[in-house]
């Protein structure tokens, strides 16, 4: 059996994004305020490990999707922000600063997909109350 990819280790001579971001920002806030350990369990279940690539982390994927969801991106759109901005990388759980995609855009379709409707529903509605008790609204655009 297979276990989830995680090959985001520390690297020795980069330095760790909350070391070079502003740990004050609104997708670190809210970040930290998101369970994730519940995330990863809840969507994990979805996924059944046997034979074939790795899954990536759920972390990632959940990430990826709140961050579609939040600022309304396409997945393409998403993909090219994530390679560039700190923030999105930290959000979705990255520990050092990456300029390439470690997976293919298309696992975004597949995670949609396998989650179903209900289950992408919850995970944005949890977002949402997350984020209003928090006061880390961010402003689509």
């Amino acid at each position: 059996m297979s276990q989830p990819r995680d090959d985001r280790q520390k690297e020795l001579f980069r330095p760790a994004l909350e070391e070079v971001i502003d740990m004050g920002h609104t997708l670190v806030r809210l970040s930290e305020r998101i369970d994730w350990d519940h995330l990863e369990r809840e969507l994990g279940s979805v996924f059944h490990p046997g034979v074939g690539h790795p899954a990536l982390p759920a972390r990632l994927m959940a990430g990826l999707l709140i961050l579609k969801q939040l600022y309304a991106l396409s997945d393409k759109a998403l993909c090219a922000r994530w390679i560039e901005n700190p923030y999105f990388q930290y959000f979705c759980g990255e520990q050092v600063f990456r300029h390439a995609l470690g997976f293919d855009p298309s696992s975004l379709s597949r995670w949609r997909r396998r989650l179903g409707t209900d289950r992408l529903t919850q995970l944005i509605e949890a977002r949402v109350r997350i984020a209003n008790r928090s006061e880390a609204l961010i402003a689509k655009g």
